[in-house]
C-alpha cells in the first residue's frame, strides 16, 4: 500500500483525537468511525480506551457490534487500546454479567487488573523490540493467559504482566500510547497496516 492508509478510530466512547492525531503523525488518513459507511470506507480500526462495558453498550445500540466484529473476523486489522484491548479479546476476566467483545485475538484479559482509577501509573518498557517506550496505565486490564498463535510485545514489573500483544492483523496493548507524545506503537500499527 503506497497511499496513506484509511484508518479509523470507533468514536463511541474514549480516547478518540488523540488516537486520530498519532495516526495522522504516522503517516496515515485518519477519521472517526461512528456508524457503518464510515466503517466500510477504512482500510483498519483503532478501538481507543475508555470503558469496555459503555462502549459494548454504544456499538450494539449504534447497530456497529455485528459490523465490526465480521470486518474483523474477514482479517481487518485492527488496534486495540486499554478497553480497546478488551473488546478484541475472545474472553474476559472480571467483565459484567452478559459483557460481550468483539473478539478475534485468542487471549483471556483481566479487567481493571491492575486497580482502581487511584492505581494509574505510568512505566517504561520494551514494546516490539523497538526500544524503551512510556505506557500510561490507567484502570488497565493485563492479559491473564494467551493462546499459541499470540505475540507477546510487551510485558511491565510487577509480576512480568503481558500488556501489548499480536495476533495477525490485531494489535492490543493495556496501555494508552496516544496520551505520551510517542507515536511508536502507532507507527508499527500503520507499518502492518501497510504490510496486509
Amino acid at each position: 500500500m503506497t497511499t496513506a492508509p484509511k484508518i479509523g478510530v470507533l468514536a463511541l466512547q474514549g480516547d478518540v483525537r488523540e488516537h486520530l492525531r498519532a495516526l495522522e503523525a504516522s503517516g496515515a488518513s485518519a477519521s472517526a468511525v461512528r456508524r457503518q459507511e464510515e466503517l466500510d470506507a477504512v482500510d483498519a480500526l483503532v478501538v481507543p480506551g475508555g470503558e469496555s462495558t459503555a462502549m459494548w453498550k454504544l456499538a450494539a445500540a449504534f447497530e456497529l457490534l455485528e459490523p465490526l466484529r465480521l470486518r474483523i473476523k474477514e482479517g481487518m486489522p485492527a488496534f486495540g487500546s486499554c478497553a480497546g484491548m478488551i473488546m478484541l479479546a475472545d474472553r474476559i476476566e472480571g467483565g459484567i454479567e452478559g459483557q460481550q467483545t468483539l473478539g478475534g485475538i485468542d487471549m483471556v484479559v483481566r479487567r481493571n487488573a491492575f486497580g482502581r482509577q487511584v492505581d494509574s501509573f505510568e512505566a517504561d518498557l520494551d514494546f516490539a523490540g523497538r526500544g524503551t517506550t512510556r505506557a500510561v496505565f490507567i484502570r488497565a486490564p493485563w492479559v491473564q493467559s494467551l493462546g499459541a498463535g499470540v505475540q507477546v510485545l510487551g510485558r511491565v514489573a510487577p509480576g512480568d504482566r503481558i500488556v501489548a500483544v499480536r495476533q495477525g492483523p490485531l494489535l492490543a496493548t493495556s496501555f494508552h500510547p496516544e496520551l505520551t507524545g510517542d507515536a511508536r506503537v502507532h507507527s508499527y500499527f500503520v507499518e502492518m497496516v501497510r504490510e496486509l
